[in-house]
């Protein structure tokens, strides 16, 4: 409770940037990692779902790294 206490009077000396980081690291993992699971094969069960219109479709090149950049 003491710990409560000093959180809300504002006198904890735990930096807010350190905070930041990781919530915002947080945010993006599972942003990232949605978009990643959703463009991956379906698991079981899980086949004949559409796609969500928010998550934009990934399409997987022919040759990745092999040749002349593409413009």
């Amino acid at each position: 409770m003491p710990i409560l206490m000093d959180v809300s009077a504002g006198t904890s000396n735990f930096p807010v940037a350190f905070t930041a980081v990781y919530v915002v690291g947080f945010i993006a993992a599972v942003v990232f990692g949605s978009i990643a699971w959703y463009n991956s094969k379906r698991p079981a069960g899980w086949e004949d779902k559409n796609r969500p219109d928010f998550v934009p479709e990934v399409k997987p090149e022919e040759t990745p790294g092999i040749g002349k950049p593409k413009s």
